[in-house]
């Protein structure tokens, strides 16, 4: 006897999917370009063909039931395996080739987007990319770059932006400085410690004040401008850094200062402009960032 389950209508997975993202039928019906009758006739059919309630009505919402939770996981794991094999499809069927110029501070051009690079390789080997490394803001709207990843997020109506994903810092030294020059147990102990400078030290002084740590100028002896020399400078041993805990795992030899201490949380900026909508080699280069960048860490 055939034991194996019965196929399932993509159609309704599809629509069990945004229902649960969008927590109506109405929302759903709009995100998908569905009446409301029909979507809720394909969410109804995927609960007949699995035996299960999905949804429950509470006020003027859906709320996924304790079934529906459980296999909202699997689903989110096929929407994504089918976003990817649309994208390519998409590079199978249009020439995908020019130059995209790819904008991030020299850390995060250094670190977290080499993966994101081996991917379009493979994707697009007739595309040429050209990452601009630099810690000031590019203007997109004057094309110096085509996508930008940026913490904060652009106000010009005629950028497009998607935050992909909040990421956390902490402090970090190697073993050697701190072996030195002692380990801080509590944030006050900071103040008798040296730190690396990451551009303008006015600024790093001016946002770590709110977090309750007190430094001065005469805490920050070296610095550069240069993200990347400053990182190296923290590696040699001259004091403690704030860094992204993304790049800090792609880094050895350094070890987490105060580590029960609570992350400072900052948002991923992914920003083009409207030619998103139709430039397949931007529109393929930025859904790859934003895939590699929302999975980081």
């Amino acid at each position: 006897m055939d034991t194996s389950p019965a196929p399932f209508d993509w159609n309704h997975i599809r629509a069990f999917l945004a229902t649960a993202e969008e927590g109506s039928l109405s929302a759903a019906a709009r995100k998908l370009g569905l009446t409301q009758p029909t979507l809720g006739r394909q969410v109804a059919a995927l609960e007949e063909d699995l035996g299960l309630l999905l949804f429950e009505r509470v006020g003027r919402t859906l709320a996924l039931t304790s079934a529906g939770a459980e296999l909202l996981d699997h689903v989110r794991s096929m929407g994504a395996a089918a976003d990817r094999v649309a994208l390519v499809a998409m590079g199978q069927s249009q020439s995908i080739e020019g130059r995209v110029a790819i904008t991030a501070s020299d850390v995060y051009s250094a670190f977290l987007l080499p993966p994101a690079l081996r991917e379009l390789r493979i994707r697009a080997p007739r595309l040429t990319v050209d990452v601009v490394a630099a810690n000031d803001i590019r203007d997109l709207m004057r094309r110096e770059a085509d996508i930008a990843i940026r913490h904060v997020r652009p106000e010009q109506p005629d950028l497009i932006a998607r935050m992909v994903r909040e990421a956390t810092a902490h402090f970090y030294a190697t073993p050697a400085y701190l072996d030195r020059a002692g380990r801080p147990e509590t944030v006050s102990d900071l103040i008798r410690h040296d730190f690396v400078s990451f551009g303008d030290t006015q600024r790093m002084l001016d946002y770590l004040e709110p977090l309750g740590i007190h430094l001065t100028h005469d805490n920050f002896r070296v610095g550069s401008q240069s993200g990347l020399v400053a990182w190296e400078l923290v590696l040699q041993g001259f004091g403690i850094a704030p860094m992204s805990d993304d790049v800090a795992a792609n880094t050895l030899g350094l070890e987490r200062v105060l580590p029960d201490l609570d992350p400072v949380v900052f948002p991923i900026w992914l920003t083009t402009h409207r030619e998103l909508h139709t430039s397949a080699r931007i529109r393929l280069v930025f859904d790859i960032l934003a895939d590699h960048l929302s999975k980081t860490g």
